[in-house]
């Protein structure tokens, strides 16, 4: 493992604003297939943790934080011993999954990490725009009775 500081050269030399598009409905090629995508975003689908624009810049700082992250790992594998990188995934396996909170009692469908998740990975003192604007705007209100049986894989009375 190195100890690199910066990224290596990965990003796009162009930028389009234009969407990549799917194949769309399998008899008329280009529209929207209602039936197979639906009209909105699911309620239960999980927000997507990347952004909807596709700027070369945004994937540059992505890389950015992942290479400071190997390289503080790395660091702390070369001071403290293989057992403190490993103690600290593990320390953010747990938090990533052992918390979990309703929709509506305002937990996240995903995508986004709690308190605990932004104190161990040292980004607790930043807000990002996804901070702010979740993307939870347009989707459907759940009930909690509909997730929690969802969650625990219960089937409800038909």
């Amino acid at each position: 493992m190195s100890l690199r500081i910066v990224p290596a050269e990965g990003h796009l030399n162009s930028f389009s604003h234009i969407a990549e598009r799917t194949a769309g409905a399998p008899s008329a090629p280009g529209l929207h297939d209602t039936l197979r995508a639906g009209v909105g975003p699911s309620p239960y689908s999980a927000a997507e943790n990347k952004p909807t624009s596709a700027h070369p810049l945004e994937a540059r700082l992505k890389s950015w934080e992942a290479t400071r992250e190997a390289l503080r790992m790395e660091t702390l594998r070369r001071t403290y011993g293989i057992a403190e990188p490993i103690r600290r995934g593990m320390e953010l396996k747990i938090t990533r999954e052992g918390e979990w909170k309703p929709m509506a009692l305002g937990g996240t469908s995903g995508g986004l990490g709690s308190v605990h998740e932004e104190i161990l990975s040292g980004r607790d003192d930043t807000i990002t725009w996804e901070d702010v604007f979740t993307g939870e705007e347009l989707r459907a209100p759940v009930g909690i009775h509909d997730e929690i049986e969802r969650k625990l894989k219960m089937q409800p009375p038909a």
